[in-house]
C-alpha cells in the first residue's frame, strides 16, 4: 500500500470515529437533558451519560490524532496495522464488560441504571470493533 493511501484511508476511519463520537454525545446528551425535570428512569440516565461521556472522549481522541496525521513509512504501517488489531481486541473487551454489567444489574442486584450503563458500553464497544475492522480491512490489503 502506497503512503498517501494509507494516510486517506487513516484519514477517513479518524472522521467516522470523530462523527460517531459527536453523534453519541448528541444523543447521550439529548437523553440526559430529556430526562431532567422528570420522572427518573435510571436506565435512561445511565445509558445517556455513558454515550454522552465516550462520546467525548472518541471525538477529543480523533481530533488529537487527525492534528497529527503524516505518511507514513514501512515500520511506521506496521505499528499502525498492529495498534488496530489490539484496539479491535480492546474494543471486543468493552464490549464483553458491558455485557457483564448489563446481566449483573439486571438480574443479580437489579439496578436499572448499572444496566443501561452496561448497554451503552456494549453499544460503543461493538460501534468501535466495526470502524477499527474497517480499517484494519483497507490496511491489510
Amino acid at each position: 500500500m502506497w503512503a498517501d493511501t494509507l494516510l486517506a484511508a487513516e484519514r477517513a476511519h479518524l472522521l467516522r470515529l470523530a462523527l460517531w463520537g459527536a453523534a453519541s454525545l448528541l444523543v447521550g446528551t439529548a437523553v440526559v437533558v430529556m430526562l431532567a425535570g422528570r420522572s427518573r428512569s435510571s436506565l435512561l440516565q445511565h445509558f445517556g451519560i455513558q454515550t454522552g461521556v465516550w462520546g467525548a472522549v472518541e471525538s477529543g481522541i480523533a481530533l488529537v490524532l487527525l492534528r497529527s496525521l503524516a505518511l507514513r513509512d514501512l515500520t511506521s504501517a506496521t505499528q499502525l496495522d498492529r495498534m488496530v488489531w489490539l484496539n479491535i481486541g480492546l474494543d471486543v473487551g468493552y464490549a464483553l464488560v458491558g455485557i457483564t454489567l448489563a446481566v449483573i444489574g439486571w438480574r443479580v442486584v437489579q439496578r436499572l441504571g448499572m444496566t443501561g450503563a452496561g448497554i451503552a458500553i456494549v453499544l460503543q464497544g461493538g460501534a468501535l470493533t466495526v470502524l477499527d475492522l474497517q480499517l484494519a480491512s483497507q490496511i491489510s490489503r
